[in-house]
């Protein structure tokens, strides 16, 4: 893995040496979930994955901010985001993994 980053391209190959897909059809098989994860969320639906989280757009109203720098109050529209909620399964691992030692996979 390089850095700390996680990317498509590390997915495919993990499920290209897992499940014995092809590399095509790996890459294919994580577009293609990744794809239905987001006509999902644009939908306003909420998107669970057990022992994994929950992910959910919420909208935001609009309000007056500050900036920090200048004092001036600044108009903040109202706008949607993207929330996620760890599952407790993986809150459980994450901790787990830190208090036994164990470290990330190491970075290629």
């Amino acid at each position: 893995m390089t850095g700390n980053t996680l990317t498509r391209a590390q997915l495919a190959e993990a499920i290209y040496q897992e499940v014995g897909l092809s590399r095509s059809e790996s890459a294919t098989l994580v577009e293609t979930v990744l794809n239905e994860i987001i006509e999902s969320l644009i939908a306003d639906n909420m998107v669970k994955i057990s022992s994994f989280g929950t992910f959910q757009v919420r909208s935001k109203g609009g309000r007056m901010g500050r900036n920090p720098k200048t004092g001036q109050e600044v108009p903040i529209d109202p706008r949607k985001v993207l929330v996620f909620r760890a599952s407790h399964v993986l809150k459980e691992k994450i901790n787990a993994g830190m208090h036994s030692g164990k470290k990330a996979p190491a970075a290629d």
